[in-house]
């Protein structure tokens, strides 16, 4: 077998292309800046986003995080986390605080995630899949009459019905005051919940299932 080789200067583009769609995502439009545009987007917009940093999750209220919602998470509308607006100039104080989508036509006035199975999203007790309800709020079955909105019977790993869980969208003081960890300041966007590895593991399969951790595990997060 024919190894591939590449030399330092293109590995270090490859890192500088990575690192530059992890801090601006979605927010060139398809068309990468400018130096001069990714350095101003830099020394505007990624200080904001530490300060005003939201983590997103979804579980039964007052128990585990069940899910940690990152930038390819996707939403009950099929778009990403990262689809979605992240940003904030000032920290709404309305709540639930309302994350819409930014892709056009979409319909979806808030980020919300609903359990997956194998692949795909979780049908609802009406049978019909999440494809098949509105994007909209009450997400609405667009096949039968009888469904007054998606509801899933699914059983999560908690031991918790699909419709006892709720997207939860908060701020680093909420975060803290709940005992959940904030990890450390990074410029990257759409992080959501994600402060660590085992953010990527279902709640109930970590080894802290409250959370909290111990100081170690807060400064290396």
């Amino acid at each position: 077998m024919e190894k591939i080789h590449i030399d330092k200067h293109a590995t270090n583009a490859v890192e500088a292309y990575l690192e530059y769609k992890r801090i601006v995502g979605e927010d060139d439009g398809g068309r990468l800046f400018s130096e001069e545009e990714y350095k101003k987007y830099k020394e505007t917009v990624v200080p904001r986003r530490i300060q005003n940093r939201l983590y997103v999750s979804f579980g039964v209220p007052g128990q585990i995080d069940c899910k940690l919602i990152g930038p390819e998470t996707p939403c009950f509308c099929t778009h990403r986390y990262k689809q979605h607006c992240t940003d904030f100039e000032e920290l709404p104080k309305e709540r639930p605080i309302l994350l819409p989508c930014r892709v056009k036509g979409c319909q979806c006035v808030s980020y919300e995630y609903v359990h997956i199975n194998g692949s795909k999203p979780v049908r609802c007790q009406c049978k019909h899949t999440t494809s098949e309800h509105s994007e909209a709020i009450a997400h609405q079955c667009k096949k039968c009459t009888h469904c007054t909105g998606y509801r899933s019977p699914f059983t999560c790993g908690c031991g918790q019905p699909g419709y006892a869980h709720v997207t939860l969208v908060e701020t680093t003081e909420e975060r803290m005051a709940r005992g959940r960890p904030v990890g450390r300041a990074v410029p990257y966007a759409a992080m959501g919940g994600l402060t660590g590895f085992s953010s990527l593991v279902d709640g109930y399969l970590r080894l802290d299932p409250s959370g909290v951790g111990n100081t170690c595990e807060q400064h290396t997060e």
